[in-house]
């Protein structure tokens, strides 16, 4: 019992000093929202729907990853940007000059405000790609898993770049 309340001790004033940690590494700053503006698809080949699955994988991911509250306007911290990349390339042929693999990319311009702290402000282009074999539609699943890889490692480095000092 002794050794409980020792244990609780020490574990209480260990951590005190250290103020708030966030096991993502993330720096919020003073900062108590976030919002994430619609992103506009002008990307030459239009994917219907991916604006709006990129916009909520945003949202959905800084809320996980933060306790920041997600408002509509008048956020401390803003994202917004377009996608403006989709496109699907050959990466690798066959011996006779057919394409082996291809390559999904996505690349999203973002503009990251910090109300709060104008010098953390930035725009920047993140892209990711997914490569999967040439004989292979991306159409229904495989669709659905090349979006979730790409804009789930998109999400990772914006999230990084806007809230890490990694």
């Amino acid at each position: 019992m002794n050794f409980k309340k020792i244990f609780a001790f020490f574990l209480i004033v260990s951590t005190a000093g250290c103020g708030s940690y966030s096991f993502t590494g993330a720096d919020t700053g003073n900062a108590e929202t976030f919002q994430v503006n619609y992103f506009q698809n002008i990307a030459d080949l239009i994917e219907p729907g991916i604006d709006r699955d990129f916009t909520l994988k945003l949202q959905d991911y800084i809320q996980n990853q933060t306790s920041l509250g997600l408002v509509n306007s008048g956020g401390d911290i803003i994202y917004e940007g377009e996608i403006t990349r989709y496109r699907v390339t050959p990466m690798t042929a066959t011996a006779d000059d057919r394409a082996a693999q291809n390559r999904l990319t996505i690349a999203i311009n973002i503009r990251f405000y910090n109300t709060l702290d104008e010098e953390k402000d930035f725009e920047r282009t993140f892209s990711f790609y997914y490569d999967y074999p040439a004989n292979q539609q991306l159409i229904g699943s495989a669709r659905e898993t090349a979006h979730e890889e790409i804009f789930t490692r998109i999400a990772q480095d914006i999230f990084n770049a806007s809230l890490t000092d990694w």
